[in-house]
């Protein structure tokens, strides 16, 4: 999986989570709060009543009442007090650190307080992607400079407003990556994922900094109490996008338990949660294609994805996600009918029409820092291609520019756009089926 650069982003957003005042508000059972305030303890030695409610992400009168409780069990002391009841400072005693040895044995996360799973389910449909609306302006500076007919601008923008799944089909080399990674501008605005959710007594791990990335960073911890600055159970980041290849397997799909830490991990579709998913260069995964598919029946259908607990638990969680598929096969060879009808869009990017690949090799030239040279776009289009009888490719132009560049970084020379270095880049790209006799050479 990777992470993607958004570009325009819009931080608005009327969602916060309303920040709880109490453990009941918080919706925390208190044998799991007791658990996570003992790991930090253990871990950071002695920490101060404002610290440890800061670390969890929550106000300092949701943990106070069950702090008291246990410096009565005498799990822990009170090594020193302050002004304020944000600066009492708590510790283990020797019950406390047995007590929280036998916490770290049954769960290892030391974090910020996990949400239930209804607030999650709740907050997810505040700030679904049903509710986006993509127009002409907003696709066209996502979009950028891309060359892109004005009909296949039209399908992209109808199949965005949709909010159903997408598949972009067509040959390899027409740029479909390429899109998708522009698409992803088009996932505008903020909202908020949990650190963690808490189910069955198990903790899920859903925040991941590769995909969620921050609108704000929190602010240093504070004496005093902290419900002004919100629920810190919670991030505020832009739409997550999450990207994936021929790395995914079905397994890669469910809970992924951590046997070490003893928590679980959300899996991808999960961590994009009110935002995109794009899965390239579908075909190319390890397992065939169609058992990859059959995963995603359900959640593309119902928009709901069932998930399940080592311990045997099934919950429901949402699947709030756009899906871009990304594939060189045609839609036939990817599903069946069936499978196809819950596809939203099923669009075809082709090759470029000869303005278009000439506007193309112009960027490639600018890219390269070379000058753009119409000979050697002719040359390009009506000897190398048409000899080959290649489709003029979006891709192709910088492939083939970018080796010139190379080979002229190597020599200490200026990169030549003539018949002979293009024929050479070409053969160098395309990899031609000949004997090494016949193998062509500039320096020959």
């Amino acid at each position: 999986m990777g992470r993607m650069d958004h570009g325009l982003v819009d931080t608005s957003t009327g969602h916060a989570p309303v920040p709880p005042r109490t453990l009941d508000e918080a919706h925390l059972p208190e044998p799991m709060l007791i658990e996570l305030l003992l790991r930090h303890l253990a871990r950071a030695g002695e920490l101060k009543a404002g610290e440890l409610a800061w670390r969890l992400g929550v106000a300092l009168s949701v943990i106070e009442p069950t702090l008291n409780f246990l410096r009565i069990e005498k799990v822990v002391e009170v090594p020193r007090r302050g002004s304020f009841d944000a600066d009492v400072s708590y510790a283990l005693t020797d019950l406390g650190r047995q007590r929280a040895g036998e916490a770290f044995d049954k769960c290892r996360y030391v974090g910020p307080a996990p949400v239930s799973l209804a607030d999650y389910l709740a907050q997810v449909e505040r700030q679904s992607v049903k509710g986006l609306r993509v127009d002409r302006e907003q696709i066209g500076a996502a979009l950028g400079d891309a060359v892109v007919a004005e009909s296949l601008v039209s399908r992209l923008g109808a199949a965005l407003n949709s909010g159903r799944s997408i598949l972009m089909y067509g040959a390899s080399g027409t740029g479909k990556t390429y899109l998708a990674e522009r698409m992803v501008r088009t996932a505008r605005g903020a909202v908020f994922v949990p650190h963690a959710v808490h189910v069955d007594g198990e903790i899920v791990q859903v925040f991941d900094p590769i995909v969620h990335h921050l609108l704000e960073e929190p602010a240093a911890a504070s004496k005093l109490d902290r419900l002004s600055v919100g629920d810190r159970r919670w991030v505020r980041t832009r739409r997550p996008v999450v990207v994936t290849g021929g790395e995914l397997t079905v397994d890669m799909l469910d809970l992924q338990f951590e046997s070490h830490s003893r928590f679980y991990i959300a899996p991808p579709q999960m961590k994009a949660n009110n935002g995109m998913m794009i899965l390239d260069d579908l075909g190319r995964q390890r397992i065939p294609v169609r058992e990859l598919l059959n995963r995603w029946i359900v959640p593309l259908d119902r928009h709901v994805d069932y998930m399940a607990l080592h311990t045997g638990t099934k919950f429901q969680v949402p699947f709030d996600v756009t899906v871009v598929f990304s594939s060189n096969l045609s839609p036939s060879d990817i599903g069946d009918p069936a499978f196809l009808r819950r596809l939203g869009y099923k669009i075809h990017i082709g090759a470029l029409d000869e303005v278009g690949y000439r506007e193309v090799f112009r960027q490639a030239c600018a890219r390269a820092d070379l000058p753009y040279d119409e000979y050697a776009a002719d040359f390009l289009i009506r000897v190398l291609h048409a000899e080959n009888s290649l489709p003029l490719y979006a891709t192709i132009p910088y492939d083939v520019i970018s080796k010139l560049r190379d080979r002229a970084t190597f020599l200490g020379e200026q990169p030549r756009l003539d018949p002979d270095s293009l024929r050479w880049a070409w053969d160098l790209y395309f990899a031609p089926d000949e004997d090494l006799g016949g193998a062509r050479s500039l320096d020959d």
